[in-house]
């Protein structure tokens, strides 16, 4: 992901909360297909002072086209730091955001994620996965766009 302009937060929670209109290109390297995914993303504060995720949409794949869902949890560290984590608890990275930017890495064996997390702007945040190992190769970009009113 480029090093354009980063927004940096003091407050992610507070940041992240609300909704979002989430735009993903998905690109599988190793089958040479590209898709998209289109939906909703909202960070709703829960029971434990976190925020969770949960994501909603369409996915289409040259061969399928259907509805997608996946949530998360989000945990304020110390600072503009995060956590996200799966739902049931195990961490999927790390990110202090008070430079707007954060990058961090996932092991799922015996694949490799790596996050590029970037805040463009006040209501606009990019981020990147890229994911490789022998079983999986993807390129996941997605743009969250913050929903007012």
């Amino acid at each position: 992901m480029n090093d354009a302009a980063r927004h940096g937060i003091t407050d992610p929670l507070g940041f992240l909360a609300g909704s979002w209109i989430t735009q993903r290109r998905l690109l599988d390297r190793a089958a040479g297909v590209a898709g998209t995914f289109a939906g909703t993303t909202t960070f709703t504060p829960d029971y434990e002072g976190g925020l969770q995720w949960a994501e909603q949409g369409t996915v289409r794949w040259p061969s399928f086209e259907g509805p997608a869902s996946r949530s998360y949890r989000v945990l304020g560290t110390t600072g503009a730091a995060i956590e996200v984590r799966f739902e049931d608890g195990r961490l999927l990275c790390c990110l202090d955001l008070t430079t707007g930017g954060a990058r961090d890495e996932h092991a799922c064996d015996p694949d490799t994620y790596r996050v590029d997390f970037a805040v463009r702007s006040s209501d606009r945040i990019e981020y990147c996965w890229d994911v490789t190992g022998p079983a999986k190769d993807f390129l996941l970009t997605t743009t969250l766009t913050r929903v007012y009113g």
